[in-house]
């Protein structure tokens, strides 16, 4: 018997645009987006069990870190074999580096 009390298929992220933000973790990621038809909720599947949406919010104010003048609510961490190489991609893809790093390996 499980003693579990629900799943969890899925992390939502909010965000001011969410179409533009799934395209962003969709070329970080390599997952697709998944066929959505409505503009503020769009969702990237990984084909296995990760999913993550992302729900436009009406006024959405960006966390600022490390300052928590807006208090950070979540943040995606990701392995990458090249720090310096993956850094300057997703700073392509439009990305912004904090100016304080703590943990940098």
């Amino acid at each position: 018997m499980s003693t579990a009390i629900g799943r969890w298929p899925i992390i939502v992220i909010d965000c001011p645009d969410a179409r533009a933000l799934a395209s962003f973790y969709s070329a970080i990621t390599g997952w697709p987006l998944a066929d959505q038809t409505e503009p503020e909720w769009v969702q990237l599947n990984s084909g296995h069990s990760t999913t993550i949406g992302f729900q436009q919010v009406d006024g959405y104010r960006a966390p600022t870190w490390p300052t928590q003048e807006v208090p950070q609510q979540a943040h995606l961490d990701f392995v990458v074999d090249d720090l310096v190489d993956a850094s300057a991609r997703v700073l392509a893809l439009g990305a912004t580096e904090a100016p304080a790093q703590y943990g940098h390996s």
